[in-house]
């Protein structure tokens, strides 16, 4: 079939040593819907945990500036995965992120989970929905792309292999997700953000679909409430349908994943100063904030 002529091009590939090559095409051509939105639960899964949600809540980034946050985010992201950790704009996103985390105290162990959900929360979200699997050669190259960038950031102790990251992923969610006044503060700004995109009339409809996407570890965390069965089923239903029908399809020739029309934050255009919150340290009120420590 015509869809997998591009699965049989990244099969050749090497996880190691191509690892740039074969993320640039798994979020750009074959999977950019889906890793679009994982990388959404991703960020949703962060706030469950109350150290990361506490930094967050006292920044009021998510409360203020939600869009911008969001797009920041997404740009940076998808930049490092179009040009590779290897190359000189790669490079320089993956500076101008350092510039802005290290700002503030982030312990080792959070950085270290936060780059676990860029690997597995794709990894699960297409294992689900997905209109294919995912090789072992394709989640091995997640695991070194995403592994090396944090090594670019200075985070220390990054598990070493694909199968001891998800175990830390696991435990660090079962020890760390709890409830907190925080994680419900960022979660609802940034659930609020997701439904302006939708109009008025339809937002009470898609609110409690929004939470049916959740497991009930986020559900908790945040303090929301849980869905109804037949939501949950809806959303399954209607998710697995479409990567069924998409088997069906032409390979993309072009990406959205990758596309440079103007952002929501951003209609004129930005340059990569434009990324990151300005003035963070006056807004933590703290002047003896900043820098990465390690735990």
């Amino acid at each position: 079939m015509l869809r997998f002529e591009r699965f049989n091009t990244i099969q050749q590939l090497d996880p190691i040593r191509d690892n740039c090559e074969v993320c640039r095409q798994l979020a750009g051509y074959e999977f950019p819907w889906d890793i679009t939105r994982a990388l959404e639960i991703a960020l949703f899964r962060t706030f469950c945990v109350p150290s990361i949600a506490t930094l967050l809540d006292r920044t009021a980034e998510f409360h203020h500036h939600s869009q911008k946050r969001y797009d920041d985010t997404g740009l940076m992201v998808s930049l490092i995965l179009k040009w590779g950790h290897e190359s000189p704009k790669g490079q320089a996103i993956i500076q101008r992120m350092n510039q802005i985390h290290g700002r503030f105290p982030i312990s080792n162990a959070d950085y270290i989970y936060v780059l676990s959900t860029f690997i597995y929360e794709p990894v699960r979200w297409i294992e689900r929905f997905g209109w294919r699997q995912l090789t072992r050669l394709e989640k091995q190259a997640l695991y070194h792309f995403w592994s090396t960038v944090g090594q670019q950031m200075g985070i220390q102790d990054i598990p070493s292999s694909y199968e001891v990251f998800e175990q830390y992923n696991q435990a660090y969610e079962r020890d760390h997700f709890h409830y907190s006044e925080a994680n419900q503060r960022v979660g609802q700004s940034t659930l609020t953000l997701f439904l302006s995109w939708f109009p008025v009339p339809f937002r009470p409809l898609i609110r409690p679909l929004a939470y049916a996407i959740m497991d009930d570890t986020m559900l908790n965390a945040f303090g929301f409430p849980s869905p109804k069965v037949w939501q949950r089923q809806l959303v399954e239903h209607l998710l697995q349908t479409r990567g069924k029908l998409l088997r069906f399809c032409p390979p993309r020739q072009s990406s959205s994943f990758y596309s440079d029309e103007p952002q929501r934050s951003y209609p004129k255009g930005y340059d990569l100063t434009d990324l990151g919150p300005p003035n963070l340290l006056s807004e933590l009120n703290n002047p003896s904030v900043g820098g990465q420590e390690n735990s």
